[in-house]
């Protein structure tokens, strides 16, 4: 009973009309790429005021519910002397943690990848809770060739989704179950709306066979986007391709779908969320965000690791907060860029 109270009571702070969640976990590899282009070195000092820089920012706790942490960040302190998660809190933000431990190749299924990290998870996540982590990420990545994925790899990746929630249901960790279909190439928007309903399908049929309650988890799908090197499309067409492939595999019983942003640009990602909040007249869900690079890009710019520039990064990350804010209420205009 107490399990199932944690995972309702982080649920009911998290998934709340508006509100958002800042993805901020990015690996070792990923966030010295984003330091590179700044000309900023990914020390561990850099990375500690980076993260601090963001969750201290006065007034997000207003558009972001939850934020998803490297595991390097549940431990470090804020400049006030409070560790992160707790000045995540302090504004009502949900700490969460990146649970997986990257992806490989899947055995015998060339061009298939599958990701590692599920040995000795329950372990880990009572540590991870004892540092103030409530919920937990996990990403299955899914290129898009002639023969990929396979329904080998899709049914693999999708076991593994479902073994890591069944995993922090048990351990009162609510799980976000993020199953990316790459836009990466060149296949139309066709080609990527029938894989990714094929993914979602046998994702579905994964948790519910191991048991997950879908009441207590979030998913964090891609949207449906013509391969990027292909053409981009216009918002009414990837919002009515979006939630075709929602309506025909994701069960009403899930709280919230919170969109990755998936190499889309800050602008395109919330455009795109608008279209489809203004399309989804139906109510299935709370459509909402779980962004990384599409709410910290502009900030990173702003910030260029000065500490004398935190003041215009934090209004650069509040503004695409508050866009995006508007945007799951389907009352974002293009205009307001220019706010």
């Amino acid at each position: 009973m107490q399990t199932i109270n944690e995972l309702e009571t982080t649920i009911i702070d998290m998934v709340q009309k508006g509100r958002g969640v800042l993805a901020a976990d990015e690996s070792a590899p990923t966030i010295a790429k984003r330091f590179d282009a700044i000309d900023v070195e990914s020390s561990e000092e850099n990375r500690r005021a980076w993260r601090s820089a963001l969750l201290t920012t006065e007034g997000l706790g207003e558009y972001i519910s939850g934020t998803i942490l490297f595991e390097e960040t549940l431990g470090q302190k804020a400049d006030d002397g409070k560790t992160i998660p707790q000045a995540a809190w302090a504004q009502k933000i949900v700490p969460g943690i990146k649970v997986d431990k990257g992806k490989i190749p899947l055995a015998l299924s060339p061009g298939d990848l599958i990701t590692q990290g599920l040995d000795g998870l329950a372990d880990r996540l009572r540590g991870y809770k004892e540092q103030g982590a409530r919920f937990a990420k996990w990403r299955e990545v899914y290129a898009i060739e002639d023969k990929v994925p396979s329904q080998h790899g899709i049914e693999a990746n999708a076991e593994m989704l479902a073994r890591y929630a069944a995993v922090c249901q048990a351990e009162g960790v609510v799980p976000i179950v993020e199953p990316e279909v790459l836009m990466d190439g060149s296949h139309d928007i066709e080609r990527h709306a029938e894989v990714t309903e094929a993914v979602q399908h046998a994702v579905f049929d994964a948790l519910i066979r191991h048991n997950v309650v879908l009441e207590l988890m979030i998913l964090k799908p891609n949207m449906i986007l013509p391969g990027k090197d292909k053409r981009r499309a216009p918002p009414e067409e990837v919002a009515a391709a979006t939630l075709k492939v929602l309506r025909r595999t994701v069960p009403t019983a899930m709280p919230s779908i919170n969109f990755l942003s998936g190499g889309m640009g800050p602008e395109e990602s919330t455009i795109n969320l608008n279209a489809i909040n203004q399309m989804a007249s139906d109510g299935l869900w709370k459509l909402s965000i779980s962004y990384g690079r599409a709410l910290q890009q502009p900030s990173l710019q702003a910030w260029q690791g000065k500490a004398e520039n935190i003041p215009a990064a934090q209004q650069a990350l509040l503004k695409r907060a508050r866009l995006n804010h508007l945007a799951m209420l389907g009352e974002y205009e293009e205009a307001m860029e220019n706010d």
